[in-house]
């Protein structure tokens, strides 16, 4: 009896214990799922709104934005092979983008070089909060806007070969330097890499897209060669209704573009959309001048295409600098751009549709004016430029612009004589002649 009692003695309070235990975590989980941690991550509806919106608006950007832009700039017998390069490597580098493209440009960093696979297949790439760069977005959203930019980057770089590449060639062209060119970059300035480490200031692209497309466009235009009677046919645009209104989808997209890079609704989206408008109506204009002082008339072609370099050479400052800042973006943007262009004929290689002036040299400016006038007035989260007190961030720009053009280009003409060695790069002489239309894909844009 005195032994039961004991173990009645004992096993009471034990119970007692074990109640008020359970009870304690009870009310502990409750209090945790009602009151989140303060440092808890959180969707925003607004941010979430603003990013898939900005998606919607690049894809608009590459089609049918840069397909009519481009479209409109060749012969008839080459517009809809032309426009077909613009659709064909979005649904490409999407697919690519989700098996394994997105994880090597963002997935955990390996040694500041690239992402590792853990993200492949988009593994753990859902709708809870994106791990990095705040957290009011859903990762797959950041996903899916990063996939719009990494499809239109590939699609610019067509411009430089157009009218006069195989379909085939494209297609394995465009899959390997999304693979290898681009997702390396990415991640060497937005996902953890060297670059991103050093400091480098790119807010939407002025080097991963802009540089690296114009320099990928030099190799295709060295390697390619020129097309059958440059210089002795006639070759120009054959209609540039189409070139305009592709000019006012890429306006509209960049806002996308440029303000959706900041990831949400907020002050840097805001400006960066400022910024962006700005730019590339002081860009136009600037071309303009410029043209009509050289050629003795304005066209619509220069103003389509100093508004489109006013873009390019925003991009990488579009978070970072004031509406007065942009101003001067413009300037040396339409300035330097257009001087590009001229001076291409001198030199004698066939950029057909001047990735090079355009997207090369403003990407070029657009990073090297950003390390003048970036202010962390206007982003905290940025950084000060050289007029702001900060000379090693100019240094740190050029760096980057080096690295990113030598890269993109060396790398570039590597995945090119890959593929003239492996299926050919260009039509024949008799292809080329009955145009791409024909020869390629046996349609007919006009009857």
């Amino acid at each position: 009896m005195t032994q039961s009692k004991g173990c009645r003695g004992l096993v009471l309070p034990t119970m007692a214990w074990a109640v008020a235990g359970v009870l304690f975590w009870a009310s502990s989980a409750w209090a945790q799922g009602m009151l989140p941690l303060p440092d808890a991550p959180k969707i925003e509806s607004g941010d979430t709104a603003w990013v898939l919106i900005s998606t919607a608006l690049v894809l608009a950007m590459v089609v049918p934005g840069l397909a009519l832009f481009y479209g409109g700039q060749v012969r008839s017998k080459n517009v809809l092979g032309t426009m077909m390069h613009s659709i064909v490597i979005l649904c490409l580098v999407s697919v690519i983008w989700v098996l394994f493209g997105y994880s090597l440009a963002f997935g955990p960093d390996k040694g500041g070089v690239v992402g590792g696979l853990d993200w492949a297949g988009l593994s753990g790439v859902g709708v809870e909060p994106y791990p990095k760069y705040g957290a009011t977005i859903p990762h797959e959203a950041f996903m899916l806007f990063q996939l719009m930019l990494a499809a239109f980057t590939p699609a610019l770089i067509a411009g430089a070969f157009a009218e006069r590449i195989r379909f085939s060639a494209l297609l394995l062209f465009a899959a390997l330097w999304s693979i290898f060119i681009y997702s390396p970059l990415a991640h060497w300035v937005w996902g953890g890499g060297w670059l991103g480490k050093m400091g480098v200031l790119d807010f939407a692209g002025g080097s991963v897209v802009h540089i690296s497309s114009g320099a990928a466009g030099l190799a295709c235009a060295l390697v390619l060669g020129h097309r059958c009677g440059y210089r002795t046919d006639y070759m120009a645009p054959h209609n540039l209704s189409l070139t305009l209104l592709g000019t006012g989808l890429l306006w509209l997209g960049w806002f996308g573009f440029n303000g959706g890079s900041a990831r949400g609704a907020n002050a840097v989206a805001i400006g960066a959309v400022v910024a962006t408008h700005i730019a590339a109506a002081t860009a136009a204009l600037t071309w303009m001048v410029v043209e009509w002082m050289h050629r003795g008339k304005p066209t619509l072609l220069g103003l389509a295409s100093g508004a489109v370099a006013g873009m390019a050479t925003m991009t990488a400052g579009a978070g970072y600098v004031s509406p007065m800042g942009a101003i001067l973006f413009g300037l040396a943007g339409g300035a330097l751009c257009y001087s590009a262009v001229v001076w291409k004929g001198k030199i004698g290689y066939d950029d057909a549709l001047d990735v090079v002036g355009i997207h090369a040299v403003g990407g070029i400016v657009g990073m090297l004016a950003t390390g003048l006038l970036a202010s962390k007035g206007v982003n905290a989260a940025g950084g000060d430029g050289l007029f702001f007190g900060n000379p090693s961030q100019l240094g740190t720009q050029a760096q980057a612009v080096f690295v990113t053009g030598l890269f993109s280009f060396v790398g570039s003409y590597l995945i090119l004589k890959v593929v003239d060695g492996l299926i050919g790069l260009r039509v024949s002489p008799e292809e080329e002649t009955t145009g791409l239309d024909l020869s390629q894909h046996n349609e007919r844009a006009y009857s």
